[in-house]
């Protein structure tokens, strides 16, 4: 049960660090989180764990926090300030993409010691790298368009849980849908539909670990410098 227990326990950190940055920075701080966190759980998600009985990818959280990061502008400065974060964290991704290609195609020095590796992180499988990008462009503009539609028919404070998980929770299965059809495209069926459920599951897990975390941000007061 480590792994669960640390997963659990890097979950609650990463949600305290977005506290923590909104807190600091306010709208701008939110901005930087998703910017960083789009590459850093494409990072992460090359490491697979096991996690409650499922072979899972460690980038599930930081992706997650894209959500809830997204989810918080959206509550509490509109649908317009969360759609440009969308975008920015679609730049960031194709940034740090295009930019590591280059990266790797310079000829190290014969004293180098991390081509090696960094080439075995960002070497890109196309389909993959397709997968990645187009579910996070779908999934994050469907999250934005929910959460606006929700909040236009449940507007009070009291619905901000259904709000929040709401366009999440949706949004996610979308996301875990479009990756894995385009990424393990031609898998036989029932290893592909183990990784959607595997995936889904821990995402969903996510989700419901950041509503209180959402409650804590929605309730800041003065947090834009």
């Amino acid at each position: 049960m480590f792994n669960e227990y640390l997963w659990i326990g890097f979950a609650i950190v990463n949600f305290i660090m977005i506290l923590a940055i909104y807190k600091l920075f306010g709208k701008s701080g939110l901005l930087v989180w998703i910017g960083m966190a789009t590459v850093v759980a494409n990072i992460q998600v090359l490491k697979q764990v096991e996690l409650f009985g499922f072979t899972a990818t460690l980038g599930n959280i930081m992706y997650g926090t894209i959500f809830l990061a997204t989810d918080i502008l959206n509550e509490k400065y509109g649908k317009k300030e969360a759609k440009k974060a969308v975008w920015l964290g679609f730049f960031t991704l194709i940034a740090m993409t295009i930019m590591m290609q280059i990266a790797l195609r310079f000829t190290p020095s014969p004293y180098d010691t991390v081509q090696q590796s960094l080439e075995t992180i960002f070497n890109l499988v196309p389909q993959i790298a397709l997968g990645s990008l187009a579910a996070y462009i779908v999934s994050q503009s469907l999250d934005v368009w929910l959460f606006t539609k929700l909040k236009q028919k449940f507007p009070s404070d009291s619905y901000l849980w259904l709000r929040n998980n709401g366009s999440t929770l949706i949004s996610q299965l979308l996301d875990t849908l479009v990756f894995c059809s385009i990424a393990f495209f031609g898998t036989p069926m029932d290893i592909w539909l183990e990784i959607f459920i595997s995936t889904y599951f821990i995402k969903l897990l996510v989700a419901l670990l950041d509503t209180p975390f959402f409650y804590f941000a929605t309730k800041m007061k003065n947090t834009d410098k």
